[in-house]
């Protein structure tokens, strides 16, 4: 089956073909992502703009034709964090459908951390026992744990990086009382579910997900994305603890230097990375392996596996 999945995050709007079939791993075919940044994209009447609305229908119409024009199946498509709190993200979603005939799925944070699980257990396999695993997107930190494909557990909270660089870290770069407040705000947060995370015991392995996660092991040596899927990639405690006070002493244009970040995430790569020491620190986890599936392999698997009713 050739399959067409459109991803509508708080960052990026990523259409991604596979070949996918029952029993194999699904094989990129062809792939189109831009970075929207549709949390930016949101007024002060917390609704997605007319521009916002205008520029996610226009990517949506070409991601139809593309997929057409490669052959595609079935279409799925989803959208996380932006368009789930927003406060016309339904309205635009059915606006998207009638001008396109494409209708997309509003997925809750938890069945974010559910399928983003599915994608980690499958990727690295029942050797790893209990699984916990963490991705940053741009409005929201998911969780997940357990022994399963299902997750015991799966908590989602407001702690996206871009959400937070606009809400809590204004200035470029930020002054030291900003960074000190996210700190103490987000390790608050994060405090609060560690339990729940834990309770029925402690991970045999943590493994991070996103393009977040990804850019900070870039940033602290991992291997670069050109060398392909199956190198390990790791991200450390201590490397987190060597370089969030030099990205908060950096502009957004100083870190877009650095190895892997791209201009489009620089200005945000400071909140993530104190999302991520915090996530570290508080589940008592030396580091983390980067695995490069996530959420929209998660999608995939779970329609290949035929789980549900369609895909969800």
């Amino acid at each position: 089956m050739r399959l067409g999945v459109l991803d509508i995050g708080s960052n990026t709007v990523h259409l991604l073909v596979v070949d996918a079939h029952q029993g194999a791993r699904p094989l990129p075919a062809f792939s189109h992502k831009v970075e929207l940044q549709l949390v930016k994209l949101i007024g002060g009447d917390g609704a997605i703009t007319d521009e916002g609305a205008e520029r996610l229908e226009a990517f949506v119409a070409e991601s139809v034709v593309i997929a057409e024009d490669k052959g595609v199946e079935e279409f799925i498509g989803f959208a996380t964090s932006a368009i789930r709190e927003a406060a016309n993200g339904e309205q635009v979603l059915r606006d998207i459908q009638t001008r396109t005939g494409l209708e997309l799925v509003v997925l809750d944070g938890e069945s974010e951390a559910r399928l983003t699980f599915l994608a980690v257990r499958r990727w690295f396999g029942w050797s790893s026992g209990r699984l916990l695993v963490l991705d940053i997107g741009g409005g929201s930190l998911e969780m997940a744990s357990g022994f399963d494909e299902t997750p015991e557990v799966a908590r989602s909270v407001p702690f996206g990086a871009a959400r937070l660089t606009m809400d809590r870290l204004p200035g470029d770069p930020p002054d030291e009382d900003s960074v000190r407040a996210l700190r103490k705000y987000v390790r608050g947060g994060i405090a609060k579910v560690v339990g729940d995370l834990v309770r029925y015991g402690r991970p045999d392995r943590v493994v991070a997900t996103s393009k977040t996660f990804r850019q900070l092991a870039r940033v602290a040596g991992a291997a670069p994305s050109a060398e392909g899927f199956y190198v390990p990639r790791r991200l450390s405690r201590a490397d987190l603890l060597e370089w969030v006070p030099k990205l908060a002493r950096m502009t957004a244009a100083e870190r877009a230097e650095l190895p892997g970040v791209s201009p489009g995430r620089a200005h945000q790569l400071l909140a993530g990375a104190i999302v991520a020491d915090a996530a570290l620190d508080l589940f008592e986890t030396a580091h983390v392996d980067i695995c490069p599936w996530a959420l929209r392999e998660g999608v995939i698997l779970r329609r290949l596996d035929g789980l549900a009713d369609g895909w969800l």
